[in-house]
């Protein structure tokens, strides 16, 4: 009988893995589970890799025998992977694997799979309402009224938000989130901006977005909202010199990740007007230190890092690893496979 490791958390939990894997194969499974302790605790870097929760000793205690993972934020590092000698497959429900050392997992002989698109509809809905959320000043007319202030002067055309109709968006990045935006985007009557060097033009043509290069997105958009992954190549993708071709009161949005974004220059822009407003669900570091500057900057929006904390996400992605842990027990190739040198071991997987 095979052996698994559901090593959830509380937002996973252990149980979402356990359903969706006995909903996904008809075979006979042993289970193991752990629960840690994210998101109540902030996950961090552990051992060799630089987005995870838990110790170590945590998850090599609760490894043993399991051949099978499924998971979202156990660290596994290179001793982790090196210890488990019976280990052949981890699933990690996230965009991508960066609480796995994928070095050390292809020389373990351990395929190592992980969920796209597990939270894109979720990731682009708050991205949207971000956008609402700037352009049209709410939580801080909410905060407002609740403290007996009844900000009429927010009516006076000076001071009167954008409309999306009609507005030029620029989205930087244009995978499955961006996708997704651009359509809600088209249909509130914008006009929609994609700067993506991974993107073919003739491939979106019928989409009813315009592929552009960054520098004219930025000088062209009133809004713009970061969607690309974060790389070597793409932190700092919006800094100092490139956010001054922003048109003046542009709104920036940043749901993806920190380091695509320079947020030392920003407190300057905010204040000068040059930007009209900023929407940020993540930070250059998490959680923000109590004396951050954008806190006392005027027309900032922040929320911790929930664009993807959602019900329906926790569950997708338990479908997906699910699934890509039953193609493997089929003896067929997992679709997402984020370290494909380990296949050759795997030599007798069907496609």
């Amino acid at each position: 009988m095979t052996s698994v490791l559901a090593a959830g958390d509380h937002f996973v939990h252990p149980e979402v893995f356990v359903d969706a894997l006995r909903r996904a194969t008809q075979r006979e499974l042993r289970f193991d589970t752990l629960k840690l302790p994210w998101p109540v605790e902030p996950f961090g870097p552990v051992g060799t890799v630089q987005e995870a929760s838990g110790t170590e000793q945590q998850l090599l205690d609760a490894l043993g025998d399991n051949e099978i993972v499924a998971t979202q934020m156990a660290p596994f590092t290179g001793d982790v992977l090196g210890a488990a000698e019976k280990l052949k497959f981890v699933g990690v429900c996230r965009g991508g694997p960066v609480n796995v050392d994928l070095q050390a997992a292809t020389d373990n002989g351990v395929i190592v799979s992980y969920a796209p698109g597990r939270n894109a509809a979720a990731a682009a809905e708050f991205a949207v309402g971000l956008m609402l959320a700037a352009l049209r000043r709410i939580p801080g007319s909410d905060a407002e009224l609740k403290d007996g202030n009844w900000r009429g002067d927010y009516y006076a055309y000076e001071n009167a938000g954008i409309e999306l109709e009609g507005s030029t968006a620029g989205l930087v990045g244009y995978g499955a989130i961006g996708r997704i935006v651009a359509r809600v985007l088209r249909a509130f009557g914008a006009n929609v901006l994609v700067a993506d060097p991974f993107v073919d033009a003739a491939q979106i043509a019928g989409e009813g977005v315009e592929l552009v290069e960054l520098e004219e997105l930025l000088r062209r958009s009133s809004v713009v909202s970061l969607h690309a992954r974060l790389t070597p190549e793409t932190r700092n993708l919006l800094n100092a010199d490139n956010l001054k071709l922003l048109p003046e009161g542009a709104v920036l949005v940043n749901s993806a990740r920190g380091g695509l974004l320079d947020y030392a220059p920003l407190p300057g822009l905010l204040r000068s007007g040059k930007l009209g407003a900023l929407a940020v669900d993540v930070y250059d570091i998490e959680p923000p230190p109590r004396d951050w500057p954008l806190f006392d900057a005027p027309n900032v929006i922040t929320t911790p890092h929930l664009a993807g904390a959602t019900r329906q996400t926790a569950h997708r992605a338990a479908e997906i690893v699910a699934g890509e842990a039953a193609r493997f027990l089929d003896g067929r190739k997992p679709r997402f496979v984020a370290n494909p040198d380990v296949l050759a071991q795997f030599g007798d997987l069907r496609p």
